[in-house]
């Protein structure tokens, strides 16, 4: 079956680079100049520079922010939040993601298809564990999984981060699976050997 060349379903006109305002203009280019690609989330967003704006800020704050918590960890819990929610596009985007940051293509692949067959730390374990309890049944996140947390040697911060990178990509994940939105093909061939990746 052959992906498709649209960004969304949705037929939005969306704007060329040089028509939107100037900062975003230069956002897009050190995401080009960075990604060697513009995702095609922010093309989507692109048509609503208010939104563009605020889902690039919130983005860049949940996963860059100068916490314990690493990019590789991060991109982690991105793809299994997206794992259970069946997000095509964000398991292809931060699939990737893991495998560039890990240099380990393998463990993006474990990550895509179930983290719970990868060797992995305590530590990584509980935070996988406690991010699919948050995306599946929210409701029942008790003392007893922060504490779990805090046992693998996560700080209160820390915490929140992973609560915080887990809820956005719940957001996005519906987002993206409502408008049928389309990964950019580059990501499904970028880092699949060990020397690309590192």
């Amino acid at each position: 079956m052959a992906l498709r060349d649209t960004v969304m379903a949705l037929d939005i006109p969306l704007p060329a680079r040089e028509e939107l305002p100037e900062d975003l203009q230069k956002y897009l280019a050190i995401c080009d100049e960075k990604l060697g690609l513009i995702p095609n989330v922010f093309s989507a967003y692109s048509h609503e520079p208010e939104q563009l704006r605020t889902f690039s800020r919130f983005y860049n704050a949940v996963m860059f922010a100068e916490t314990g918590l690493t990019p590789v960890e991060r991109e982690m819990i991105a793809v299994v939040v997206s794992s259970n929610n069946h997000c095509f596009y964000c398991l292809t985007a931060h699939g990737s993601a893991v495998r560039q940051y890990s240099s380990d293509p393998g463990l993006g692949e474990l990550m895509v298809m179930n983290y719970r067959a990868a060797e992995l730390s305590t530590r990584h374990r509980a935070m996988l564990d406690f991010a699919t309890k948050l995306t599946v049944d929210s409701a029942s996140i008790d003392e007893s999984d922060r504490q779990a947390l805090r046992d693998a040697g996560f700080s209160e911060k820390e915490i929140w981060d992973i609560a915080n990178v887990t809820g956005f990509f719940n957001m996005t994940n519906r987002v993206a699976s409502a408008l049928d939105m389309q990964p950019n093909k580059e990501y499904h061939a970028q880092f699949r050997t060990a020397s690309e990746a590192s």
